[in-house]
């Protein structure tokens, strides 16, 4: 697992003699020589941890050769960082200190570049001798032969148990393989195609198998195959393999000539002899969507109601059925916890009743689980075997990551679960090990965890797109291969947040740390000693947790999660310690004040303040030339520092904060002030909120961001510019996606209906005594609308053909709002309606016009109100039956309660 390092590395290495070429003069020779080894190094290792991945044969001289490798790409790394600092930050003072700054500069770059010559003869010896070491002591030829001193770890698939699981050791699986059963017996004469689809471990092949030996099925189908495809397939094999089952399943000889036939003539056979029958068959474990795209035209559509299963962990393969005219996709759930629990105490306590002192620490361990049927029932297995102890299983649930590498009876979850991290391409390995810094059961927020790659340098340039872009790109891949959950969109469809399983997180924070990849630092952190390039707080803030972060001067990433108290060790001048950070992450710590050198970190790319009480930036802001994202959300800076125009790498400042009153009513937005000579910084992809109080100039300033050249995709605008105004004032750029208007507005503003490109827009206090609906629905782009004490009328109307694409509408605070208009043909793809207290208000009959709402929240409105949507006894119940959820939030002293109508 070395290559994600070195690729790394080389790709720093590519960019930086292309970029850096007159910084690296007098050392270009010698990188150049270290670039070449390591492309040596990595064709090798590919190979290598592929097999050591897989459990093949492995020689402990292998694991440390890598180990050293992996150790010097680190050094490398380190030192063109530490370059990089002293001879590209060179002082920019001027008079008579910028001169002795300027003479004592050369004395110490002097001394640095000795000293830096001296280390890079020293690494290119060490790669060199690293390189004889690869072939001389036969590290090749052993780890290809298995000969010396080996780990021996034989390869079975832990899925084909998956085949023989008997029907009393099943659980939730009657309702999806009732649906199943249903296409493959009922529907089209057409050949029909099904695709189950869901993570590794989720039971697709258990359920597939047991549709497959149904008895309706069977009577059905008397040609029928099952084939496991797998990631390894080769096609003339599994051919002849569904040759094979075919001829078997009829009861006919197998064709003699068949193992000396080319693949044509194979596939000549299969269509020939299915032509006249009626088939069913499955694909058991398809990950490669060529696998599908070859055998589709291989299967004959006949129109004697044919079917065809695949099961997969990959949602383009499961989707790309849809290719065909007849087909079906079952996205595979977890189990409900009531199945979980019905699965666990089945093979923990051989289906006998939990103990009630083990009913805690069991529900405990059920919920990691999180409804993944392999874990339950290995876990299950492994505490069944052990005492019935509450202290024993308690420490077993602690210690569930070293488990999961030691315990036998839990080798299957491993060895299922690794398959999908295995299979991924290099560039997204480090992506998905990334995902192992947030705490467990923590829900990521998509766009910073977007940020944080582009930061770490893992997201390569494609010309025509955006880094963000392309991260998206890689994220829709890691969830596409059900290693990524999704657990929220926003309202225009894009992943807004998303999570890892319990289980799988174990599993790569492992690898993580033995690839010194990252390390999580908490309270019981007291004895690690090794090393890492990442660091995760978590819950823990003693002194030697800290000190482990402090033995890691070369730590490249710190990110704080759940801390009671900001370590001394990051607020003051020690920041000097930690020289070569790309990411610090305070979000939501409890940090007062951020200390002046924090300017001294000149490799920092992400700076993180979000939700904590800093309100002040320091003005040494401006010597952080690589700063990309500034994240100063839910903070109380109210303002940035001139200096922030000089930072001309910069692609996101979020800069604003929401304020509620008790009942949960939107009260007010703020965003921050900016310096004219924001319009110099071209590579700007949002910022967002900006105050403007009648500031022409910064107006026109902010227009400048959409003649922007941002490097490497060409001429583009500021892909997010979010305006707060508290006044009325000239019209903006009309490219503008989002706006908000705070304070009272006698009309609203004549420029509104330019602004084509809007998406969003926020009122605030508005306090408009004409309709604003009327202007609003004409706007052919927004999505989202939200107005808060915005309007003192008594009716909205939404009028036929109006908000054609908006799908989230929240109306807050409006006290003398009565009635909603909504005429057949308005809102058309509303998706979300909000209504805050308006004591008056009558149900809106309207509502059951609205096809595709799948949810209503009522907040605050009297109790008659919800009583008449009752579906028991509500007369207005028919207007809201349509709708999938509904809500009503009743306020009291200890805040508020949800209720659910049905």
């Amino acid at each position: 697992m070395a290559e994600i390092a070195v690729t790394v590395v080389i790709d720093r290495l590519l960019s930086l003699l292309t970029e850096e070429a007159i910084l690296f003069r007098g050392f270009h020779t010698e990188v150049e020589d270290i670039k070449r080894e390591l492309l040596f190094f990595q064709a090798f290792l590919k190979d290598a941890d592929a097999k050591a991945e897989k459990g093949d044969t492995i020689s402990h001289g292998l694991q440390t050769w890598v180990q050293e490798l992996r150790e010097t790409v680190y050094s490398i790394e380190d030192l063109v960082d530490e370059y990089i600092l002293h001879f590209a930050n060179p002082p920019r003072q001027s008079g008579v200190i910028g001169f002795l700054s300027y003479v004592y500069s050369l004395i110490t770059n002097l001394k640095q570049s000795l000293e830096i010559t001296s280390k890079v003869k020293d690494l290119k010896l060490k790669v060199g001798k690293l390189k004889e070491e690869s072939s001389s002591h036969g590290f090749i030829s052993s780890f290809e032969q298995g000969s010396g001193d080996t780990i021996n770890v034989p390869w079975h698939d832990p899925g084909v148990i998956s085949l023989f699981i008997e029907n009393a050791e099943i659980v939730g699986i009657k309702s999806p393989q009732g649906e199943l059963i249903n296409w493959l017996v009922e529907g089209a004469a057409e050949r029909t195609v099904i695709s189950v689809v869901g993570m590794g471990g989720l039971g697709k092949t258990t359920l597939a198998k047991k549709v497959y030996d149904n008895k309706k099925v069977v009577e059905r189908f008397a040609c029928r195959a099952w084939i496991t495809v797998s990631q390894s397939f080769k096609m003339e094999m599994v051919l002849q393999n569904m040759i094979k089952k075919f001829y078997e399943a009829m009861k006919e000889p197998i064709p003699e000539a068949m193992d000396a036939m080319d693949e044509i003539s194979l596939i000549d056979l299969l269509k020939k002899y299915l032509e006249d029958k009626r088939y069913a068959i499955v694909f058991d474990d398809v990950w490669r969507l060529e696998f599908w795209r070859f055998i589709k035209y291989v299967l004959p559509e006949n129109r004697r109601g044919s079917r065809v299963v695949i099961t997969t962990r990959n949602v383009e393969v499961g989707c790309a059925i849809r290719e065909s005219r007849f087909h079906h996709v079952h996205n595979l759930q977890p189990l409900s916890p009531e199945s979980s629990w019905e699965l666990f105490c089945k093979k923990a306590f051989q289906g006998s009743c939990c103990p009630s002192e083990l009913e805690k620490i069991s529900i405990d361990i059920v919920k990691r689980c999180a409804g993944l049927p392999l874990a339950i029932v290995a876990i299950g297995g492994a505490l069944s075997t052990k005492q019935k102890n509450e202290l024993e299983w308690q420490k077993f649930n602690d210690n569930l990551g070293s488990q999961l590498e030691t315990n036998p009876h839990l080798e299957s979850i491993t060895k299922i679960l690794s398959l999908s991290y295995n299979d991924l391409p290099h560039f997204l390995k480090p992506c998905f090990l990334y995902c192992a810094v947030f705490p467990e059961g923590y829900s990521i927020n998509c766009a910073k965890l977007i940020r944080l790659w582009i930061a770490e340098g893992f997201v390569k340039g494609k010309k025509g797109m955006s880094l963000e872009q392309r991260a998206e790109e890689y994220l829709n891949e890691l969830i596409h291969r059900s290693l990524v959950q999704l657990s929220e969109v926003d309202y225009v469809g894009r992943i807004k947040r998303c999570k890892v399983h319990d289980l799988m997180r174990e599993i790569i924070l492992k690898k993580a740390e033995e690839l010194s990849f990252c390390h999580v630092v908490g309270d019981e952190d007291s004895s690690f000693n090794g090393k890492f390039r990442r660091g995760s707080v978590q819950k823990g803030t003693n002194t030697i947790a800290m000190e482990t972060i402090n033995r890691n001067a070369h730590i490249r990433s710190l990110l704080l999660f759940d801390i009671d108290a900001v370590p001394m060790l990051l607020t003051s001048i020690s920041f000097t310690n930690f020289k070569l950070l790309k990411v610090l992450d305070f979000e939501d710590a409890p940090l007062y004040s951020v200390p002046e050198d924090l300017g001294n970190l000149f490799h920092l790319r992400y700076l993180s303040l979000r939700g904590t009480k800093v309100k002040m930036l320091p003005k040494s802001l401006g010597k952080l030339q690589n700063l990309q994202t500034l994240d100063l959300k839910h903070s109380l800076v109210d303002a940035l520092p001139v200096e922030i125009t000089k930072l001309k790498k910069l692609r996101h400042i979020l800069a604003y904060s929401y304020h509620y009153n008790p009942e949960g009513t939107f009260l007010t937005a703020r965003g921050v002030h900016i310096r004219e000579g924001i319009g110099s910084m071209l590579d700007l992809q949002k910022l967002c909120h900006v105050e403007v109080n009648n500031e022409r100039g910064l107006i026109e300033e902010l227009g400048k961001l959409r003649q922007g050249h941002c490097k490497p995709y060409g001429r583009r605008r500021a892909k997010y510019v979010c305006l707060h105004f508290k006044y009325e004032v000239p019209y903006p750029p009309r490219y503008f996606r989002n706006l908000g208007l705070e304070g009272g507005l006698s009309r609203l503003l004549d420029w509104l209906p330019i602004l084509q490109n809007l998406v969003r827009v926020v009122l605030v206090n508005s306090r408009l005594s004409n309709d604003p609906m009327e202007v609003l629905q004409a706007l052919p782009n927004l999505l989202d609308l939200c107005l808060s004490n915005a309007y003192g009328g008594e009716c909205f109307c939404f009028k036929e053909l109006g908000f054609q694409k908006l799908k989230v509408l929240r109306l807050h605070d409006m006290k003398g709002l009565k009635t909603l208009k909504i005429h057949e043909g308005a809102l058309l793809v509303l998706e979300r309606l909000e209504i805050q207290p308006s004591s008056q208000m009558e149900v809106p009959s309207g509502i059951r016009l609205l096809k595709t709402l799948t949810r209503i929240d009522f907040f605050g409105m009297p109790r008659e109100f919800a009583y008449s949507m009752r579906p028991q006894d509500g007369q207005n119940y028919h207007i809201v039956e349509h709708v999938p959820h509904v809500f009503f939030h009743v306020f009291h002293a200890g805040g508020q309660t949800i209720v659910s109508l049905r």
